[in-house]
């Protein structure tokens, strides 16, 4: 039976186009390869049926920052985000560390000399966080709606993507909780999508924060589902789309949460060649490698303090940081890589039983790697934390290369969906006015790969929901997404 639209993938981006289009009237169906949703929002048992693991995504700063959560409201739907007091923690040799503390003023006091600097930096970024966010989650495709969060983004932008912002701090707590934040842009270091990343990531740490879902990422997916469903969605697993074609006869739109190269593979060469050679280009960043552990406590950190911290950047000083990122970027296997660390049970308890924990880290590693990264990784938590291996009950490694036979869409282990260049960062994945729009009729791509790029955020399948609701059906106002709100009449 024909539908108005089908959504081909169902992470973050694809479940956020399906909700905004199921509340604008559509019929909605969507079509997932795996036998379970959610793509980077997986939970699932992986050594213990009592313990769950993150699959991918765990640490959500941009789920209550984001446009489209803000309206979503998780909350109401009983997805409960615990906030830990360190948002962040960057150990150095030594015993010493970095904490990125949720409040600023004990971020500040920890930092010294470098305090003052610290807040200059943040403060005015958080009294804007709003415009702030929007700025750079909305697509960047119209004029700022806040012109001075746009000021104060550019006037960052220009100093800390070279190596003189960095500089203007004095200490190494300081400079390495900048660097680690900075590296989640997994390019070279320093450079201004990487500022980009820090600023709205780094103050981010001081408000709204970088918190966890109670019970697993799923449970974000899941209330998304149930959005879906209650406005008569239909979810298709365990089918992987390969051909376009079938779906175009049967449905006016088409929306697909895929990567460019998915989509060269699923268009069956009916592209046309100016488009096709921009997808052929695209450029794919660096991969993630990643170890699940299942383990018998919490890290013996040196430093104790940054077991108050969910989320721990594993790169050493600033200088090993960007020397790091900047070789990953090149396709060069880096000696002591960047290591992002989550241990979920220091927000979420409950997640802890029977004297086991799950924890889980990935390293930056060149794209399409396909060495075991247990050991490495195991090596670069120890120098911090002596003793670790000893708490070890299970482990489980995935090479980057495996990321993407796990999920197409991570190309080469790319959990990002493209590198984060500079002409990538605005241009992705191709140069057009609508980034979402492709020269095949009613066809939408919605994924990482387009603006605003990675991240659980939703806002790629938000707005490109919003340019089809505009091209196909005329719609110009968004649909209420709020939990009390009603459907409008049936479009289709």
């Amino acid at each position: 039976m024909p539908v108005d639209a089908v959504v081909v993938g169902t992470g973050p981006n694809g479940l956020a186009a399906a909700v905004t289009l199921g509340r604008a009237g559509l019929s909605v169906e969507l079509h997932e390869a795996e036998d379970t949703i959610g793509g980077g929002l997986r939970t699932e048992a992986v050594f213990d049926s009592d313990i769950v693991h993150d699959i991918c995504s765990a640490v959500h700063p941009m789920a209550e920052a984001s446009p489209f959560f803000r309206e979503f409201d998780l909350a109401s739907r009983n997805v409960h985000m615990l906030h830990p007091a360190i948002s962040y923690a960057n150990p150095l040799d030594r015993g010493a560390a970095a904490l990125a503390y949720r409040d600023l003023d004990s971020t500040c006091e920890l930092l010294g000399e470098d305090g003052p600097r610290w807040r200059r930096l943040m403060q005015p970024l958080l009294e804007n966080s709003s415009g702030i966010a929007d700025l750079i989650l909305k697509g960047q495709r119209s004029l700022p709606e806040d012109p001075i969060a746009a000021l104060l983004m550019a006037s960052r932008l220009l100093t800390y993507g070279t190596r003189v912002g960095i500089s203007r701090f004095t200490t190494e707590p300081a400079r390495s909780l900048l660097a680690g934040v900075a590296a989640h842009a997994v390019g070279p270091l320093p450079s201004i999508p990487a500022a980009a990343v820090a600023m709205l990531l780094g103050h981010l740490a001081h408000g709204t924060g970088w918190p966890l879902p109670r019970g697993g990422s799923a449970r974000i997916a899941e209330a998304m589902a149930q959005d879906i469903s209650a406005h008569g969605g239909v979810f298709h697993t365990g089918h992987r789309v390969t051909d376009l074609r079938g779906l175009r006869h049967s449905a006016k739109l088409v929306l697909l949460d895929v990567s460019p190269r998915a989509f060269l593979k699923m268009s069956k060469g009916h592209l046309s060649p100016r488009y096709r050679r921009s997808l052929e280009r695209y450029r794919y960043g660096p991969g993630a490698a990643k170890v699940d552990f299942l383990v018998s406590e919490q890290v013996p950190w040196k430093n104790p303090a940054v077991g108050g911290a969910a989320t721990v950047h594993l790169g050493g000083t600033h200088k090993e940081v960007f020397a790091a990122e900047t070789a990953v970027s090149a396709g060069v296997c880096a000696r002591e890589p960047f290591v992002l660390l989550v241990d979920p049970s220091v927000a979420d308890p409950d997640r802890a039983k029977r004297g086991k924990r799950p924890l889980w880290a990935y390293a930056h590693v060149p794209n399409g790697d396909d060495s075991d990264p247990t050991q490495l990784i195991t090596s670069r938590i120890e120098r911090y934390a002596p003793g670790f291996a000893d708490t070890v009950i299970a482990g489980r490694g995935i090479s980057a290369a495996a990321y993407e036979r796990y999920n197409p869409n991570y190309v080469g282990g790319d959990i990002g969906g493209g590198a984060m260049t500079l002409r990538q960062s605005v241009l992705r994945p191709a140069p057009r006015l609508d980034p979402y729009r492709t020269p095949l009729p009613g066809v939408y791509l919605c994924s990482a790969s387009t603006p605003p790029g990675p991240g659980v955020h939703g806002m790629s399948g938000h707005l490109a929901a919003l340019s089809a609701l505009r091209h196909e059906f005329g719609v110009r106002t968004s649909p209420a997404l709020g939990p009390c709100s009603h459907t409008t009449a049936r479009l289709g």
